[in-house]
């Protein structure tokens, strides 16, 4: 099992400033997370694109997430 860890996490078209803590084990279930409380924008395919960054690490990572049935992705 991974270590929980702090992530920031903010819609992909939002800034910094926008961001929430998540605690979560990965950079997907942190997105997935965000998604799920705080409802980002939904673009026309029902998917929205989110920027997760490891607090400790400074690493920053985009996912699409597809509404429909879940599945988290990097951005393209």
């Amino acid at each position: 099992m991974s270590e929980i860890q702090t992530y920031r996490v903010h819609a992909r078209d939002d800034d910094r400033s926008h961001g929430h803590a998540v605690d979560a084990s990965s950079f997907e279930e942190a997105a997935i997370a965000f998604v799920e409380m705080w409802r980002p924008p939904v673009d026309a395919d029902n998917e929205v694109s989110v920027i997760v960054r490891e607090t400790e690490s400074g690493v920053e990572l985009c996912y699409r997430i597809d509404l429909d049935g879940g599945d988290a992705m990097p951005c393209q």
